[in-house]
């Protein structure tokens, strides 16, 4: 496999992208929903709201740990995760920025 190159871009490109990839599976916007949605650390098992099994479920909150968008603790077996707003709103910055650069005027850009 080939070098991705990711040194040719700025440290904010590649965050936004790994942030971005980070999301980009269904599952994962589906906890983020959730996590958003109660405003608090949700402890337990998220499998029977989401319809996925459990260990399905822990690869998706441990990816978005990794970027930072939730934090959690874990003690024994309970687990428990919720929003990092810190993360979570340097990427929500990052992302409108993107989307705020760009002035896309028509139907037509060609």
């Amino acid at each position: 496999m080939g070098a991705t190159k990711t040194d040719l871009f700025t440290k904010k490109q590649n965050e936004l992208a790994n942030m971005a990839k980070a999301i980009g599976h269904p599952a994962r916007i589906a906890i983020l929903q959730k996590l958003v949605k109660v405003n608090a650390c949700v402890c337990g098992d998220l499998s029977e709201e989401l319809g996925l099994a459990q260990p399905t479920i822990s690869q998706h909150l441990k990816e978005l740990k990794n970027v930072g968008l939730i934090q959690g603790t874990v003690e024994g077996t309970s687990v428990c995760y919720c929003i990092n707003p810190k993360t979570w709103n340097q990427y929500k910055q990052f992302f409108t920025e993107l989307f705020s650069d760009v002035a896309v005027t028509g139907d037509k850009c060609c």
